[in-house]
Parts: C-alpha cells; structure tokens; sequence
C-alpha cells in the first residue's frame, strides 16, 4: 500500500512539474522560441541530410534494379592520382569511341550490348512559345539503348541502327519533357525543338517512369550515339551488356575483360585498364558510399546540436538565477531537491522536443525538396529519422538541463528567500 502511495505521489509531483515546466514556457515565449530555434536548425540539419541520403539511394537503387542482375558494365576508371598503401595510383585513359564501337562489332557473347554516355543534365529546351528549366538530362544511346535498358515507349519508334550510325538529329523525349513543351495534349511526334543552337525532331516518346536519380527519370532527352559527338568534344563512354541468362552472366564478362584488354592493348597478365562491374556489385558500392555520407551528416548534426546544447545550458542557468526566490519559496512550503530539478530538467526537455518537432519538420521537407530538385523520387517520410530525431532532442534537454537543474535543486531556501 505504501509503494502505491508513493507511485502516486511520484506521478503527482511529474504533472505538477509538466505544468509548471508550460506554464514557465508560455511566460517567456521570446526566449523558448530562440533556444528552440537553435535546437530545430540541429536537428532539422540531420534530418533533413539523412532524409535526402536515403532518398537518392533508394532512386539509384530503382535505376540499378530496373536492370536485373544479368546486366553489367564496362566503363573508365576514374582517374586519381592519390596514393594507396604509399604507392601512387596509376591512372588510365579514359574509354575512346572508337573503342566501344569495335567492341560492339567483334562480342559475339551470349548478350545484347549497348553504348552511352551522358550529353549534359542542364540543357534547355524550346518549341515555339514553351521552354523547359535549364536541368533536362540529355543522354545519348545506341539502337539497342532502349532494350537494354528496359526502357518503355510510349508511343513514337526507337532509332534504327543506320539513324544512329548517320548521326541525325533525332530524339526520345521523356514524360515530363512532352508536357512541358507540348500542351493541350498536342502529340509531339515528328515536331520539332531546339536545344543548343540545333533543332531535333521527335520521333518517339517514353512512358512516365517517375523521377530517377540515375538517369532523368521524366525529363530527359534520348539523342543517337553519333548525334552526341556533333554536340560534345569530349565524353565518358559506357557499354552496357545485358545477357539473357543469368547463369552465364560471368563467363560472359570474363570474355568481354578478355575482348577489352585486346582492344586497349592491354599487356597479358597487367590489370585492366578500364572497370567492369556486375550491377550488384554497384549496388553494394552504393551501400558503402551512402554510408559515408551518412556519417557525414552525423557529424554536421552532432556539432550543430552540440552548439544549441550549450546555448540551452546557458540559458537554463539564467533562467535558475531569475528564478531563485521562486524556488526558495517552494522549498520553504515543502518541495524536495528531487521535485524542483525535476522541474527544470522536464522544462529543458520540453524546449527540445519543441525544437525537435520542428526540426524534424524542417528536415523532411528540406531532404525531400533536394532529393526531388537532383531527381531523386517519391517523397520520403523517414521514419527512423524522425524517431532518431526526437531521441536526439530528448537527450540534448537531459544533458542541457542536469547541471541547470541540479544547480536549482541544491540552493539554500534561507538564502533564495534572500536574493534579490
């Protein structure tokens, strides 16, 4: 019976404390608002880092599995002249045109290759009155782009192989390109539009796909391969195979190494001078990168956070000092040391959930507006964010108030009732 009388008293005394804590809360709404305010850019900093990292990942993630497994890619190695281990990093030519098309001539594998390369992501597109915001993405492909890419049309054609080798300017628009350009549902097949000083005709259009990071997503431009050369001086080429079976999906690179190095020049038993990878092995890679990022943004929102923690602290120990006689008069009445540092600690944990919850809000909606400005996808409620966040917040309003509070929480009641 006398556990339960002092369960109760407990929880007496925490709703007492949770209405003082508010109601000191509304008597200085100027100074809570700041310190909340500082609490909220912390947090809405991480969160809204964290938000747009998961957001892009999951949109490359998209754009890896709209291939499958059976696909892989021949690509250059990035060039870094750093050093590993005390050895300095060799770099690589990077993969010439020329390169690409004789090994699309000689493969004579078990798949189906393609070649690409990105033109540019700011072009800027015109048909008669309508213009596009400079970030369409202009990539260019072969014939066998579409296919290999498991890429839909949604009406219109794909290029034929002689369109592609005469390098006519000719282009596959996305979804949201067509809408932009061409209204009141005028079918934009065979019409016209300018880009860079050069005026293609559309001779196809693809199904809506939704924002991808990886490629465009809906606003993009598809231009011939050999288009591309009249349109850029230099350019990153990549061949994508994609092979019908997946069992053989390794022999089929081991063939293709062997055909890539021949054609580099490769020296026998010299490490390739270009990368080839399978698509899970990128998506792991994606993994390890959005780990780092990750820890990244931990460490902006840890820092941030720990300048508001100290801001908080600060004015929690003025907010004791003002708040003296009041306590010396509680204590004096009967409340215990445990009861009046209850109260400034539920007080400095009340702040932080104030600026929690709006940093939270802030995070979101910042991470999704990034994620969806680069192309990044569906809008994201991160849900282990927010949780993540609040804990955070939680955490910051104990450690910000325990020194406040225990500070209060020890002061003479003779010498309270005395200050002035």
């Amino acid at each position: 019976m006398q556990f339960l009388y002092h369960i109760l008293a407990y929880f007496k005394n925490i709703n007492w404390n949770l209405l003082e804590a508010v109601s000191s809360i509304k008597s200085n709404k100027l100074r809570v608002f700041l310190t909340a305010a500082i609490i909220s850019i912390g947090i809405a900093s991480l969160v809204g880092i964290l938000t747009s990292i998961d957001g892009i990942k999951n949109s490359v993630s998209d754009s890896f599995s709209q291939l499958g497994s059976n696909a892989y890619f021949i690509r250059s190695i990035r060039n870094d002249r750093g050093k590993e281990g005390g050895v300095t990093k060799k770099n690589y030519p990077e993969i010439k045109y020329r390169q690409a098309k004789e090994y699309i001539k000689r493969y004579q594998g078990y798949g189906t290759p393609t070649i690409s390369t990105q033109v540019t992501r700011t072009a800027e597109l015109k048909y008669k009155s309508e213009v596009t915001n400079p970030n369409v993405f202009v990539e260019a492909g072969d014939h066998n782009f579409l296919d290999v890419k498991q890429i839909q049309l949604q009406s219109g054609r794909n290029f034929t192989k002689s369109e592609n080798e005469s390098g006519v300017f000719l282009a596959i628009i996305g979804a949201k390109v067509k809408s932009t350009l061409f209204k009141n549902n005028e079918d934009p097949i065979n019409k016209f539009f300018s880009a860079r000083g050069n005026k293609f005709k559309v001779i196809g259009v693809l199904e809506e796909q939704g924002s991808s990071f990886g490629g465009g997503g809906d606003n993009r431009v598809i231009v011939p391969i050999e288009t591309s050369r009249k349109l850029m001086s230099v350019a990153r080429f990549e061949i994508t195979v994609m092979v019908n079976d997946l069992d053989i999906v390794e022999n089929d690179m081991t063939y293709s190494t062997n055909l890539f190095k021949i054609l580099r020049g490769d020296p026998i038993g010299s490490e390739n001078s270009f990368e080839i990878e399978r698509n899970e092995s990128l998506d792991s890679e994606l993994e390890e990168i959005t780990g780092y990022l990750k820890i990244g943004g931990f460490t902006i929102g840890f820092i941030t956070l720990l300048g508001a923690s100290i801001g908080l602290m600060n004015i929690m120990l003025v907010t004791v000092t003002e708040r003296t006689t009041e306590i010396g008069i509680r204590k004096a009445i009967g409340a215990t040391p445990r009861v009046i540092r209850d109260q400034f600690l539920i007080e400095s944990i009340l702040i932080c959930l104030i600026g929690g919850l709006g940093g939270v809000t802030l995070g979101i909606i910042f991470g999704n507006m990034v994620t969806i400005y680069i192309g990044g996808g569906k809008f994201l409620i991160p849900w282990l964010w927010i949780i993540v966040g609040l804990l955070i917040s939680t955490v910051v309003g104990v450690l910000s108030g325990y020194i406040p509070a225990k500070k209060a929480a020890a002061l003479d009641p003779i010498e309270s009732l005395r200050f002035e």
